[in-house]
């Protein structure tokens, strides 16, 4: 497990590019039978992929967390972007198809990622942040209907669509993890894609001072790229991003993106606010 430390502000407006990319950005976020995973000091939260090709994978706590397993004191949030894949919770098999994800509640000790096809394995984002109570597991279908007891379907509701083709910023926000679809401690997790023609996201920007938030960039070829704005609105710095890479945004930075075509991102946040709309919004003509 990777660790990250907190940046200040202050700090971060006399980063160089080289600076920038190791304080914020992860180049590489999945491994071929492996589980990569960073840990933010950043409101505590972890994030990374598991990727299981040939074999099956366990997520283990690592010594950085001090505990006898994951989910110990912590809740996690999965996103597949990958091919169909499983998720084992305590024995309790997840059929996780493509888009779809899922919630694994605190004290829930063994979880196992495989694939269904070897040629097309599943790629499993996660995000985690620490948990005071146990709400329950969900697996949490984005297009199909709900066939299990623990299933829930992504409401019309939180399938936003926002943004027009002339601000080039037409996409659909998927709600996953939040109050009223699919409760958690802290965590909040969704799916934006950008429709073709669109290349903003988060524009006009925000900052939100009562949770931080991570990005993961996808569905890029490989010669495409993603600008992710960072930084104060009035000291504002940029990353460029390729496909399957994340970003680390404290609560004092925008976050947005501009990419050289459409893609697709993942947010996921955590803090002590699980308001979506508390949103500190920046002026178009405020930025710098």
């Amino acid at each position: 497990m990777e660790l990250r430390t907190a940046a200040s502000p202050k700090d971060v407006r006399y980063y160089d590019t080289k600076r920038l990319r190791e304080e914020f950005l992860v180049e590489k976020v999945f491994f071929e039978d492996d589980i990569k995973l960073v840990y933010s000091h950043i409101d505590r939260i972890i994030f990374g992929g598991a990727m299981p090709v040939n074999k099956e994978l366990k997520l283990e706590a690592g010594e950085e967390l001090r505990a006898q397993y994951f989910l110990e004191r912590r809740e996690l949030g999965i996103i597949n972007i990958g091919g169909d894949g499983t998720v084992t919770a305590d024995g309790e098999v997840y059929e996780i198809a493509a888009r779809d994800g899922m919630y694994i509640g605190k004290g829930t000790k063994d979880i196992v990622f495989a694939s269904k096809d070897p040629k097309n394995p599943a790629k499993f984002y996660m995000c985690s942040g620490p948990a005071h109570m146990t709400y329950p597991t969900k697996r949490i279908l984005k297009d199909s209907k709900a066939t299990k007891e623990y299933d829930v379907e992504i409401k019309p509701e939180n399938k936003k669509e926002l943004g027009s083709m002339e601000d080039a910023n037409h996409r659909t926000i998927n709600k996953y993890i939040l109050p009223g679809q699919v409760e958690s401690c802290q965590l909040e997790m969704g799916m934006t894609h950008l429709e073709p023609g669109s290349v903003w996201n988060t524009m006009p920007c925000h900052t939100h001072d009562r949770r931080m938030e991570v990005y993961l960039y996808f569905d890029m070829p490989e010669d495409a790229f993603v600008t992710h704005y960072m930084g104060e609105p009035q000291e504002t710095r940029h990353i460029i991003m390729r496909n399957e890479q994340a970003v680390i945004s404290p609560s004092w930075s925008i976050h947005a993106g501009s990419g050289s075509r459409n893609y697709t991102f993942i947010w996921g946040m955590v803090g002590e606010n699980q308001d979506f709309d508390d949103m500190d919004e920046v002026r178009m003509q405020d930025l710098l």
